[in-house]
């Protein structure tokens, strides 16, 4: 009761609130375009499950705050620079995210170029994997942020719970909206080989600020839409 009455706390929880839906874009983009992959009828329990694994992971990390913080400690040196556990995860789901990109990158691309017409579908159980094991990498930073930001676990907790709601809602807009256009999942793939070597820098030390790179798919995905609204202004002028 005294955190309701308390006008600082309503502040901080509206302002890791937002950082959190911030923090959880890359994540959504992720969830959408593997979900993507799925058959129709199963895209939506996909992207439910998957934003409810984003939610159960946070929270999980964010009951274990002594091991987060652990997480931060040094544990070897490679190439001059300690190497915390967090920093090998984010090395290694930036990893990931580049070859995963990669590949759908060239699926898609030399798909069309052969001739093969559908993009191979992915299985259920896999798409929910690796949504469930990035979740974890993702997970990681925000809940790092939340710690650095507010002392009571009870805010963390409402924000990043309020943050997946938020992310829940609009994840369908995003997922239909990939998958409706061409040109933007290849973008969305963009943003993974981004993201992933901004995980790999950050792992290595080299802290890339959130807000460029933010900054950067914002102007790509404008840029991206007028295109589609050009296009779409030149086939009602054709038809």
């Amino acid at each position: 009761m005294e955190i309701l009455s308390d006008p600082h706390a309503w502040i901080s929880l509206l302002t890791l609130t937002v950082l959190e839906i911030v923090l959880g874009i890359d994540n959504l983009i992720f969830i959408a375009v593997l979900v993507d992959r799925l058959p129709a009828h199963q895209q939506d329990a996909g992207r439910r499950i998957g934003i409810s694994l984003a939610l159960v992971t946070r929270l999980m990390l964010l009951m274990a705050l002594s091991w987060i913080i652990g997480l931060t400690e040094p544990v070897f040196e490679a190439f001059g620079h300690a190497i915390s556990w967090r920093d090998a995860i984010l090395i290694g789901g930036g990893l990931f995210l580049l070859t995963k990109a990669t590949r759908e990158i060239h699926d898609r691309i030399e798909g069309e170029e052969e001739g093969a017409g559908k993009v191979r579908q992915a299985a259920f159980v896999m798409v929910i994997l690796q949504i469930g094991a990035l979740d974890v990498i993702f997970s990681l930073d925000s809940v790092i942020t939340a710690v650095g930001m507010v002392n009571d676990i009870i805010i963390m907790a409402s924000a990043i719970i309020l943050a997946m709601a938020v992310m829940l809602l609009a994840s369908a807009m995003v997922t239909d909206f990939i998958s409706r256009h061409p040109t933007v999942k290849i973008l969305a793939f963009s943003f993974l080989l981004l993201i992933g070597t901004t995980l790999v820098a950050d792992g290595l030390g080299f802290h890339i600020p959130k807000g460029y790179i933010y900054a950067a798919m914002a102007f790509s995905a404008f840029v991206e839409m007028l295109n589609t609204f050009v296009r779409g202004r030149k086939k009602v002028a054709a038809g």
